[in-house]
């Protein structure tokens, strides 16, 4: 679990990303396309090509983090915008991380009867 403080924002590059990249060049992406601050403590994301893969780079006061999650089966849902940065909440990371729709997740069906 990663312990993001309560303030920090979770922002969405949209589009894909070269996922060869590490912590510096996606900063870089950061401040430049995005023009948001990379040591700023908040979380961007980035999607690879083929959506199964995303980085996250976060600043924490005290060093630079970046973390990878690949899915095994299917894709992260992601915005179609082009060239912008998506703000979602840190509940919705959650759902993305997890391979669940953030945009409209849906709980699971539970029976209403017994037998």
């Amino acid at each position: 679990m990663i312990p993001v403080p309560t303030g920090a924002r979770v922002w969405l590059a949209t589009g894909h990303t070269d996922m060869r990249r590490g912590f510096p060049s996606l900063a870089l992406q950061v401040q430049e396309v995005l023009r948001k601050d990379p040591l700023s403590g908040h979380l961007f994301v980035f999607r690879g090509r083929r959506s199964d893969l995303v980085k996250v780079i976060w600043h924490d006061g005290q060093g630079a983090c970046l973390f990878t999650k690949r899915l095994e089966r299917g894709r992260f849902v992601w915005p179609s915008v082009a060239g912008e940065a998506v703000t979602i909440s840190l509940a919705q990371m959650s759902y993305l991380l997890s391979g669940i729709d953030w945009r409209n997740p849906q709980e699971p069906q539970r029976p209403t009867r017994v037998g």
